[in-house]
């Protein structure tokens, strides 16, 4: 036998192996780890179970952010609302007081009044302007903003404060100086320090407005770049964790599939036959322990199909031998047998007629028995050749009949044909054709009681020929049905009868099975048998 040799992979699994298979070096290294199968798998699960966690995490990170984000967002916007409206209303005070300060006549029409002379004229601007002093007055407090505001709003609130409470003191004093008519000589300093007021309120709140609106703006656009940037990110750790699961399971799958696959295509080759080769498991695990079990079995095996193999080729040597040194002396038995019972050397008593017949009987028993013996152990040794060639197999079943007739005419047994035209030529061995026709031809005569009838028929179907012998036996019970096509098996019929070997049947299929065909029987106990066996379809 060849010398072991190490397994390789099939050509299309070495090129998958190359890439992230058995052979890279991680999966090789996580085969090398000497722990069970069950800890690799739940170490790969805990590490795609950590990756998901991550990714969890990370997203929920970004999730408070955004919220953050949101909320900060909410805050500007309802700053930047109430800053715009200190805003409008600090222009609404600056637009009364430009009425004011230019002594425009026109100030009738804002107020809904009708001009008056000299500085009373301007008691409804003075009104107006401190009834949006009192709507201004509350929009400084921070107690109605709902937010607390940052220590630059704050300053710049205080600032606002102040400036309202000069403006609000210096129009008292042109107020009182409007009610008495008195005249702008003496209201011009109330209203100087009004103008300053108004121009530094003006100030404050645009600065606070535009400031808040800014920020607001920058936010909005820090979101929106911080969305990109949290969704990029998040994608890529979903993506890197995605594929390092990906890569974890594949690495141990193939730490683990690679050498079942080897392990697969090596039983695959033990079961055809071959123990030539060995299967390589690096796996420190079981996977690793079956690989050397495995390699142990085939060591065995090749072992024990060697002795066979040695038994088989001794028994073959033994039965070509023996057969030889029996057939020898046995056809003289026979031949001188023949030759006493045709009274060739003189006449014979009846008590040595019946002698010879017993003697000439249990020779051609033997003789068969010694043939079908060397004939099954060449089928199974596979020695025997077929000769393959056209014949007639009408003529095969026609001798085959007549070598039975004798027999079947004493037993009172009737044989029939019913052969079809298109079943007439056939392709096989006629020799081996006909053996196979014959045992079942004088099985079917011998387990056929008298007024029996016996039938052999043939038939095209489904592109095979079909050969049937019928019989009106006893029967085969259904369970013995598969069991007397094995060697030295009898029905408790045959065994009754003391007749015969339980080799004909056996050696009946090996013979069919190597024309391609099949054989079987269709039986039931008191019914008669039906045995039929296939040729591949080969009619020329």
């Amino acid at each position: 036998m060849a010398q072991p040799e190490a397994l390789r992979a099939p050509p299309s699994t070495r090129r998958w192996a190359a890439l992230v298979g058995s052979r890279n070096r991680l999966a090789r290294g996580v085969a090398r780890v000497p722990a069970k199968v069950r800890t690799k798998l739940l170490v790969a699960f805990l590490g795609i179970a950590a990756l998901l966690v991550l990714v969890g995490v990370v997203g929920l990170r970004f999730l408070g952010q955004s919220n953050a984000r949101v909320e900060n967002l909410g805050t500007l916007q309802l700053r930047s609302a109430t800053y715009e409206t200190l805003q409008t209303q600090a222009n609404i005070l600056r637009q009364l007081l430009g009425l004011r300060v230019g002594g425009d006549p026109g100030a009738a029409s804002i107020t809904g009044a009708k001009a008056s002379l000299g500085g009373r004229r301007w008691v409804l601007v003075d009104v107006e302007i401190r009834f949006a002093l009192s709507q201004l007055g509350p929009s400084t407090s921070e107690v109605t903003y709902g937010f607390v505001p940052s220590p630059a709003d704050e300053r710049a609130l205080r600032q606002i404060r102040r400036d309202y409470h000069r403006f609000d003191d210096a129009m008292s004093v042109v107020a009182t100086l409007d009610g008495e008519g008195l005249t702008s000589d003496k209201v011009t300093p109330a209203l100087q320090r009004a103008i300053d007021a108004d121009n530094d309120l003006f100030l404050v709140t645009n600065d606070l407005a535009e400031r808040t609106s800014d920020q607001t703006e920058a936010l909005i656009t820090a979101n929106r770049s911080a969305y990109g940037s949290s969704r990029d990110l998040f994608i890529s750790v979903g993506a890197v964790s995605v594929v390092l699961a990906a890569g974890l399971g594949l690495i141990l799958a193939w730490s683990l599939i690679g050498p079942i696959q080897r392990m697969e295509a090596r039983l695959s080759e033990i079961a055809a036959g071959d123990f030539s080769g060995r299967v390589d498991v690096p796996n420190r695990d079981e996977l690793g322990l079956l690989g050397a079990n495995v390699n142990r079995m085939n060591d065995e095996l090749r072992r024990l199909y060697g002795e066979l193999e040695t038994a088989s080729r001794h028994k073959s040597e033994f039965l070509a031998n023996m057969s030889h040194e029996l057939r020898t002396p046995l056809n003289a038995i026979i031949g001188f047998s023949q030759v006493l019972l045709q009274r060739m050397f003189g006449e014979i008593t009846e008590k040595q007629r019946e002698y010879l017949d017993d003697i000439l009987s249990s020779g051609n028993h033997l003789l068969s028995l010694i043939n079908d013996v060397l004939d099954l152990s060449k089928v199974e040794a596979g020695q025997v050749v077929l000769e393959l060639g056209a014949f007639s197999l009408r003529e095969a079943l026609e001798r085959g009949v007549v070598m039975v007739r004798e027999r079947a005419t004493r037993s009172g047994v009737q044989l029939s044909l019913e052969l079809a035209p298109d079943a007439d030529l056939v392709q096989g061995d006629e020799r081996r054709i006909r053996q196979v026709a014959f045992n079942l031809l004088s099985n079917a005569v011998k387990f056929t009681p008298a007024g029996g009838s016996v039938t052999v028929a043939t038939a095209v179907a489904d592109g095979e020929v079909n050969v049937s012998v019928t019989d009106t036996g006893p029967g085969i019970a259904l369970e013995d049905q598969e069991r007397i096509f094995e060697q030295f098996q009898q029905t408790d019929v045959g065994v009754q009868q003391r007749e015969g070997t339980g080799l004909g049947l056996a050696l009946s299929k090996r013979l069919v099975e190597l024309h391609g065909g099949r054989i079987w029987v269709e039986s039931e106990p008191g019914r008669g048998s039906r045995f039929v066996f296939t040729l591949p379809g080969g009619e020329l």
